[in-house]
C-alpha cells in the first residue's frame, strides 16, 4: 500500500522484505526446494513495476488446481531464478529487470530464517504462519518474537537505509511483517546510524492473535521495544472512524478499530501524528495516493 500510494512521485522506493514468511505458496517452495521465501518479494516488485498491466498480473496469477494448484506464478519465477542465478539476492535484482521496477527490491537477509513466538502463558510457536493465524479460538498474547537461527544483515540494506531520506515502518502486521525485520543482526543499529527520518504507520484495525486487545500507544511502543528508544522521529495515526456497519463486519473477525482516544499527545518524541487515513469503501484501509502519500511526503 505504502509503494503504491507513494510510486507516482518523484522519489527512489526501496523495500526492505521480511524473510520469515512460511505459509501458502511460500511455506511449500522452502520445504519442497530449499528457496528463500519469494511471497512478499514478488509483492513488492509488482507494487513497484512499471511494466504493462499483463506482466503484473501474470506474476501475480495464482494456479486454482492441477499439481501447482496455490502457487503464485511469481513465487515459482523467483525460486527458479534463484536456481538459476545461484543467490536469492541476484534472483530480486534480475526479476526488478525484468518487471521494470521503479526503485528497488531488498530481502532484509539472506539467511534461512524461522520466526518463533513466546507466548504470555509460556508457550512457543514457531513458524509465521502459526503466529500469524491462531488454531485456538482464545490465545494467549505475544510476549515476545525471535528468528531461528540468528539471520546476518544482507549488506545492501545497510547502503539503502544510509542514503534514505525517510524510513517508513508499517503499516503491516506487527509480529509477522514488521518486527521481523527488526530482529535481523544489525538492523535497528543501521535503522538508528541513518540520518533519515523515521515514521511509523500505524494499523487500522488490530489482528486476533498477534494486537488484540491493543490500544494506539502499544503498537509504538512494541516497536520501540525491538528498534529502542528515541529512534521514531514521527508516529501516524488514522483519527477517522469508519462507519458501524463496517466495523461490526470486523468485529466477527475479532478485529477492533484501533482508536486514538487517549494519546499523549504532548510528547516530544517521537511525534504523534493524527489524520484522516482512511480510505473509503467496504474495506477498512489506508488510502493510498491522497492521504497516505501526502502525509509522508510532508514528512520530507
Amino acid at each position: 500500500m505504502v509503494l503504491s500510494a507513494l510510486r507516482e512521485y518523484p522519489v527512489h522506493l526501496t523495500a526492505v522484505v521480511s524473510m520469515a514468511d512460511d505459509g501458502g505458496s511460500t511455506g511449500l517452495l522452502r520445504d519442497q526446494y530449499g528457496a528463500l521465501p519469494p511471497g512478499d518479494v514478488r509483492r513488492a516488485l509488482v507494487a513497484l513495476s512499471e511494466s504493462n498491466q499483463v506482466m503484473r498480473d501474470l506474476f501475480s496469477y495464482r494456479f486454482e488446481n492441477g499439481g501447482l494448484q496455490g502457487h503464485s506464478f511469481g513465487n515459482l519465477f523467483l525460486t527458479v531464478l534463484e536456481k538459476v542465478t545461484g543467490d536469492f539476492g541476484s534472483a530480486v535484482r534480475e526479476a526488478g529487470n525484468i518487471l521494470n521496477v521503479n526503485g528497488e527490491v531488498v530481502p532484509v537477509t539472506l539467511d534461512d530464517v524461522r520466526l518463533c513466538a513466546r507466548l504470555e502463558d509460556g508457550k512457543i510457536i514457531r513458524g509465521e504462519t502459526n503466529i500469524d493465524i491462531p488454531r485456538d479460538a482464545a490465545r494467549a498474547g505475544i510476549k515476545e518474537v525471535w528468528l531461528e537461527p540468528e539471520a546476518r544483515l544482507n549488506p545492501s540494506v545497510e547502503r539503502v537505509l544510509s542514503a534514505a531520506d525517510l524510513i517508513i515502518i508499517g503499516p503491516g502486521d506487527l509480529y509477522t511483517s514488521l518486527i521481523p525485520n527488526l530482529l535481523v543482526k544489525g538492523m535497528p543499529a543501521a535503522i538508528r546510524r541513518s540520518k533519515a527520518k523515521k515514521a511509523y504507520v500505524v494499523n487500522l484495525m488490530t489482528k486476533f492473535g498477534e494486537t488484540n486487545g491493543f490500544k494506539a500507544q502499544d503498537f509504538a511502543a512494541e516497536i520501540e521495544k525491538y528498534l529502542g528508544k528515541g529512534v521514531l522521529d514521527d508516529v501516524i495515526f488514522n483519527n477517522k472512524r469508519p462507519p458501524e456497519k463496517i466495523l461490526a463486519r470486523y468485529r466477527r473477525e475479532k478485529a477492533e478499530f484501533v482508536d486514538v482516544k487517549g494519546l499523549n499527545r504532548a510528547r516530544r518524541k517521537p511525534r504523534y501524528v493524527l489524520t484522516d487515513l482512511i480510505d473509503k469503501g467496504r474495506f477498512v484501509r489506508h488510502g493510498p495516493r491522497r492521504k497516505l502519500a501526502k502525509i509522508l511526503l510532508d514528512l520530507i
